[in-house]
């Protein structure tokens, strides 16, 4: 005989009235584990108890004491998990659409409750909650695979730095007379030093990201000034090289598509601009935000620039003005598919002796732009 048995999904009913929820209970107690509480107090101390396996929230909202709104914000908070609906026989339009705005409910039922209407709204609160799961799956998997990789990757590179240091220290002018070990060591050491601050850069922003709580409702926006501020927190820059660096935001907006791999592209060019300024005298980069006419990042440095023939071919051909410090031509061309990937592009323009100024085109989201700084 097998007595494994189908565990139910399990949901909390909230309610004042012992008669709504013994109705409740008995409406969907044949396809759902319900649990019931008759006040926002003891519905938080079932939470805690509870929380793991409670998938969904049906609260009331009119109840003595704290109302089903208040309790609905501290389950937002402490379990975003769960998905969460209200329930009102009252018609507050302004109470409802602040709970709706703030992202503290999924759905609202109104009462008198409908059998049908309560069935249907519980079948697609547990589809939600299914997929948040899903998705918090995936990304804990992405997280710990960028670990491993960021690891299996730093650790090589490191040794390659110190060797590189080594090797630097040792050589004398007289084993070195034209200086050609030293350059190369000191090329060595600078190019693993890059990809070490492009990895963990790029891990950091990930694994950021996947700190805030789970859900649409609590998901925070990533803007393009948030981008680029944490990028100047991440980046391994000196003293001297984060005074040079100015950010100018005529227009903030959002980045909705893929923003860690956007995030990845003004790493690398974030570097690019460094390089070129190595040996400048009053070195200075400038990040420019712009919303209107149409959303777009500026990384401007006021370095050697490029020449024509080499700028016309940044974006198609594997070229590079960096290879004795080990660029090999490949970065702007991945940065580029990146942005287009993002429905955007990336447009280089720079005159020799007159710097050089990279754009990250976005597509236009209406409704999207956020207010100038």
């Amino acid at each position: 005989m097998n007595d494994i048995r189908q565990t139910q999904p399990t949901l909390l009913y909230v309610d004042d009235e012992e008669l709504a929820c013994k109705y409740f209970a008995r409406s969907v107690g044949a396809d759902y584990d319900v649990l019931l509480a008759k006040s926002a107090d003891e519905a938080v101390a079932v939470l805690r108890q509870e929380n793991a396996r409670i998938a969904v929230l049906v609260t009331d909202f009119r109840m003595p004491g704290r109302d089903g709104g208040q309790l609905l914000r501290q389950v937002a908070h402490e379990y975003p998990h769960i998905v969460r609906i209200l329930v009102t026989a009252y018609a507050d339009v302004e109470m409802l659409l602040q709970t709706v705005n703030t992202g503290e409910v999924f759905r609202i039922l109104e009462k008198p409750l409908r059998p049908d209407a309560v069935r249907e709204t519980l079948q697609l609160a547990f589809e939600r909650h299914h997929e948040r799961a899903m998705q918090n799956q995936r990304l804990i998997a992405i997280d710990e695979t960028l670990a491993f990789i960021a690891h299996e990757l730093n650790t090589p590179l490191a040794a390659i730095a110190l060797n590189a240091h080594s090797i630097e220290g040792r050589t004398t002018v007289q084993l070195d007379a034209e200086g050609e070990i030293l350059g190369a060591a000191k090329s060595m050491r600078e190019s693993a030093q890059y990809c070490m601050a492009v990895v963990s850069s790029f891990w950091r922003s990930v694994h950021n990201g996947r700190r805030q709580p789970e859900g649409d409702e609590a998901r925070s926006e990533v803007t393009a000034h948030g981008l680029i501020s944490a990028l100047l927190d991440t980046y391994p820059l000196t003293a001297a090289q984060r005074s040079w660096i100015q950010v100018d935001v005529a227009g903030d907006f959002p980045v909705v598509t893929q923003p860690n791999c956007v995030a990845l592209v003004l790493s690398s060019l974030l570097s690019n601009a460094l390089r070129a300024l190595a040996g400048v005298d009053a070195p200075a980069v400038r990040f420019t935000v712009t919303a209107e006419p149409a959303p777009s990042i500026a990384i401007c440095d006021n370095g050697p620039g490029i020449p024509p023939e080499i700028k016309a071919r940044l974006l198609t051909d594997p070229i590079t003005t960096h290879a004795k410090s080990g660029g090999n031509g490949l970065g702007l061309i991945l940065c580029n598919r990146v942005m287009q990937s993002c429905g955007g592009g990336l447009e280089i323009e720079s005159t020799p002796g007159g710097g050089t100024t990279v754009v990250l085109d976005f597509p236009h989201i209406k409704g999207q732009t956020h207010r100038s700084c």
